[in-house]
């Protein structure tokens, strides 16, 4: 009888059509980098007409670095991070994220490069609900066929405080455990790149202050290049870098 938990993962599996070999564009430039944009540019359309996001954004970023967008809300910063893990595409302009040129794939091998290289961390935590917390760990490892996954799931659900709580759903969680087991589910599958948006946003100041501890430990462990979007001034100083963005341009750039 197939269980609930490889019901979810056959479901995921079967819309996952990108099946054959990734067909890339080569970065070619310093093997160090990691993100790479070039003159990207976001333009929607609206019943006002149409309205830039973000415009000219030029960006490097390197492999292990931690990076912080910040800006007023409306200043194109989750935009932009939506584009840098291949989740939306741009009006204008090239990313590379790796070897791959994500403005060259369509969206089935964009998903493809998400699988392999990305994990996510969300201020709204995104769990499945009807998986356990160590489900929802060992899920990503899963679909990439790791026969480790559920050993991983059980380390990380142990160094993030979680370890008496393997077989509980999310909606038995307090938030900030339920953004525990986002994270150790965001490093469960040894990911390149870990975006994060607002993984404070939820939380109150001392809940905060431990999950940044815990973004930042992991983060250092495994080498993993980090961007994150946020208002918390805690999570930006901890960065390697700080990009600053104002009405969809890239005003400014800090580094410790």
């Amino acid at each position: 009888m197939i269980t609930r938990r490889e019901t979810v993962i056959l479901e995921i599996k079967r819309s996952d059509t990108a099946e054959t070999m990734l067909d890339t564009t080569s970065l070619e430039t310093n093997l160090e980098t990691m993100i790479k944009t070039i003159d990207l540019g976001k333009t929607v359309h609206t019943s006002e007409g149409q309205l830039t996001i973000l415009k000219g954004i030029n960006l490097e970023i390197k492999k292990s670095e931690s990076v912080a967008i910040v800006g007023a809300s409306g200043s194109g910063k989750t935009t932009l991070l939506s584009l840098l893990a291949g989740l939306d595409t741009p009006t204008r302009g090239d990313i590379f994220l790796g070897p791959n040129e994500l403005t060259a794939l369509d969206e089935e091998h964009r998903a493809r490069v998400r699988g392999e290289m990305v994990g996510f961390v969300f201020q709204s935590f995104q769990l499945l609900g009807s998986l356990t917390a160590i489900e929802n760990v060992m899920l990503p490892a899963e679909l990439k066929g790791d026969a480790q996954a559920q050993e991983k799931a059980r380390e990380l659900l142990e160094r993030v405080g979680l370890g008496h709580r393997f077989n509980h759903y999310p909606r038995q969680l307090s938030g900030g455990e339920q953004q525990r087991v986002a994270i150790a589910r965001a490093f469960a599958s040894s990911v390149d790149v870990l975006f994060a948006d607002e993984p404070t946003g939820n939380l109150d100041t001392v809940t905060g202050a431990h999950i940044i501890d815990l973004i930042f430990e992991l983060n250092e462990e495994f080498g993993t290049t980090l961007v994150l979007v946020t208002h918390d001034s805690r999570l930006a100083d901890r960065c390697n870098r700080t990009i600053i963005l104002e009405s969809g341009e890239l005003v400014g750039e800090a580094g410790q």
